[in-house]
């Protein structure tokens, strides 16, 4: 029979002996043997650390990026092959969508950060921090990738998206990892993992695999190593509470299943467009990936007045899903994961009859297209009404991992709120309302107990992503029994695999560690004018000191007239009365463009556009008579890709313009951002 692989320290390799036989959830029939065991796995953390860890933490953060994005391309030009795959899983083509392409879509996004951080093989986390009278003494904070491992274990319900939305935030930042996807779909995980490692966008040692049980994993894990963990919450805490994790500092992150709610604003009426809406999320979220998300909506909260329309209209949608083998044309809802997610399935729907009304759904009777029902792990959606959610709790406790949901009915959105945190923490609520005012009552009042919210309307539907989706900008997790953790989440995610630091020193000390000008260092004049100068041979530091001017009432006037900036303080001197100024001032705006004419060598030169300010600050009036000049700073260097064979080789820089008056005092402070050309071309 077909062996599941891992691949470890370099290597496609076997585990010893049969840990599980892995089955196809349509027809049962037998994939492959899937085992890690007997491997060591404290060599395939070390190998992590000393291999794949100092191959990432000599890229820069835009060298990672643009790995991330090469992977990605990669990966969509061969996505099709993956889908056949994904049906054993049984995933409808929908669902294997979300899995596969949203794991791809997963790498791009992370890819996209790169702009938001510096051309360093670290961060640098805010601004300086004076920390002496004369300014000889400055702290601030880097954040370095962390030196160890990430070590995901993931749920079995997305085996491709569950694996790259993390691993694409541990690249991103610097290290390697080492996934354990769930033993029942791994196959899957498998796959895609062949391609990844065969097309060799990523270093050796950066992506380790274990498809497996992997039981022992932990066992080696220490400081600087991270474990991220989804699935139930009594697993993952029984994990994070090992004490040899505790002792050890090492970082743990719980994204667990939770008792998610969709709320029903009172405002919406059947007929309105929100009650269509609120119904047609509710029926997909029950039976997409049949019902296996953690994201999923467990609990419809809807005004007492409607339930019993909102009752109607649901079971009608449900009753036209039809389920079965994916690949068939009609099928809408595919099967569980396997035979064993069916079985746990049963025991908490029977759990959840003794105190609640099943009003749609019977587990022993209902239509398979083009399969069998007992040799696949297929299940009906179960549709349960609770009218007294505040005495019968069980809907509140037990989660049923799969196509079941319960009606519930609330007196105000008070209460509303109630209900959807009775149950203690969750990954995502929403709310369906036309009235945003509701919107925001229900956010603030429920917030506390979700990660996230999405309030959805007639406007935002049609582009919406849904309830059940977490977005790779987003966080994605949630407090009490969703596990208290962090994923996802664009820059936030990135920052949690590395350490922050702070740093003491001089500010030329500083700006050395962090190359990025700091106030205070020194500024050693430039040889050549800065706008003569490529990408490669400008550094940071150098400084242009401009010619000064003198400032006059002609200046003034002129620019109101030019600009129609005709504001009382700089044009009109008797209205100054009461005011902060002593006399007509000048536009800040004049000072900065009368900067820009002081600064600016207008010859063509490297310097290809000037395309923003960022950080512009007017700390001082400028008055006629004041005499200005520029100190013109280079403050930062990004390098930038070619995004095409016929695009110019090019950098970001960041220029600080200093202005200051005849005391030497700054009147105004910005940072530009100017796109330079580099000497060589090819490049």
């Amino acid at each position: 029979m077909q062996q599941i692989q891992n691949y470890v320290q370099g290597e496609w390799v076997s585990g010893q002996g049969e840990e599980l036989i892995a089955r196809d959830a349509i027809h049962g029939t037998e994939i492959g043997i899937v085992s890690s065991a007997g491997l060591d796995y404290e060599a395939i953390l070390d190998y992590g650390r000393k291999v794949g860890g100092p191959a990432l933490r000599k890229m820069t953060f835009q060298e990672r990026g643009r790995m991330l994005k090469a992977l990605a391309l990669h990966l969509v030009k061969i996505k099709d092959q993956f889908y056949e795959t994904s049906f054993k899983t049984g995933a409808t083509k929908i669902d294997s969508w979300v899995d596969i392409e949203g794991g791809f879509g997963n790498l791009f996004a992370n890819a996209s950060l790169r702009r938001q951080f510096p051309d360093l093989p670290y961060y640098v986390d805010g601004s300086h921090a004076p920390l002496s009278k004369n300014g000889t003494f400055i702290g601030h904070h880097i954040m370095v990738p962390k030196r160890g491992v990430a070590i995901h274990i993931n749920a079995f319900n997305f085996p491709v998206w569950g694996m790259l939305e993390k691993i694409a935030v541990n690249l991103m930042a610097g290290v390697p990892a080492v996934v354990k996807p769930s033993e029942y779909t791994s196959f899957l995980t498998e796959h895609v993992v062949r391609e990844i490692i065969a097309s060799k966008i990523l270093p050796e040692g950066a992506l380790q695999l274990l498809t497996g049980l992997g039981r022992g994993i932990l066992d080696h894990v220490t400081t600087g190593d991270t474990v991220t963990f989804t699935g139930s919450a009594a697993t993952g805490k029984k994990l994070q509470a090992l004490p040899h994790i505790i002792d050890r500092s090492v970082t743990f992150n719980l994204e667990a299943d939770s008792l998610n709610a969709s709320v029903l604003g009172p405002d919406v009426e059947p007929g309105m467009p929100e009650f269509d809406i609120f119904v047609k999320e509710v029926q997909r979220e029950i039976t997409t990936k049949a019902g296996q998300k953690c994201t999923a909506v467990r609990r419809i909260i809807v005004p007492e007045d409607k339930i019993d329309a909102v009752q109607e209209a649901l079971i009608s949608r449900l009753q036209k899903t039809s389920i079965g083998d994916p690949r068939m044309e009609g099928v809408r809802m595919g099967s569980l994961a396997s035979s064993i997610q069916v079985e746990r399935l049963a025991e908490n729907i029977a759990r959840l009859k003794n105190s609640q009304e099943v009003v749609y759904g019977d587990l022993r009777d209902f239509e398979v297209m083009g399969a069998q029902r007992d040799k696949g792990a297929f299940v009906s959606p179960t549709l349960f009404r609770n009218d007294n959610p505040f005495s019968n709790t069980d809907v509140h406790e037990v989660e049923c991992f799969g196509p079941v949901s319960t009606l519930i009915p609330y007196k105000g959105l008070a209460e509303a709120a109630e209900i959807a945190n009775m149950g203690k923490g969750s990954l995502v609520s929403s709310i369906i309302t036309a009235d945003d005012k509701l919107g925001r009552e229900y956010v603030v009042e429920a917030a506390h107990m979700h990660g996230r919210i999405m309030v959805l309307n007639a406007k935002s539907a049609k582009e919406s992503t849904g309830h059940g989706s977490p977005m790779p900008l987003l966080t994605h997790g949630g407090p009490g029994r969703a596990g208290g953790g962090e994923e996802m989440g664009g820059k936030r995610g990135v920052l949690h695999y590395l350490q922050r630091t702070a740093i003491q020193g001089h500010p030329d000390t500083i700006t050395e560690i962090t190359q990025v000008y700091q106030p205070g260092a020194s500024r050693p004049e430039a040889e050549k004018h800065l706008f003569r100068q490529h990408f490669e041979e400008l550094k940071v530091g150098e400084t242009v000191y401009t010619h000064r001017h003198t400032v006059t009432d002609a200046d003034i006037a002129s620019f109101a007239q030019v600009s129609g900036d005709n504001f009382y303080a700089h044009v009109d001197a008797t209205s100054l009365e009461g005011t902060i100024f002593e006399g007509k001032v000048a536009h800040g705006y004049y000072v900065l463009s009368k900067a820009a004419g002081m600064f600016v060598d207008p010859r063509k030169g490297p310097v290809l556009l000037n395309y923003g300010i960022d950080e512009c600050r007017f700390t001082k009036p400028v008055y006629p008579g004041m005499t200005i000049g520029v100190k013109f700073t280079v403050k930062e260097k990004i390098d930038q890709e070619k995004r095409s064979k016929d695009d110019i080789a090019k950098g970001i820089v960041k220029f600080n313009v200093d202005v200051y008056d005849e005391e030497g005092e700054t009147v105004a402070l910005a940072t530009i951002l100017t796109m330079v050309k580099k000497m060589d071309q090819s490049v």
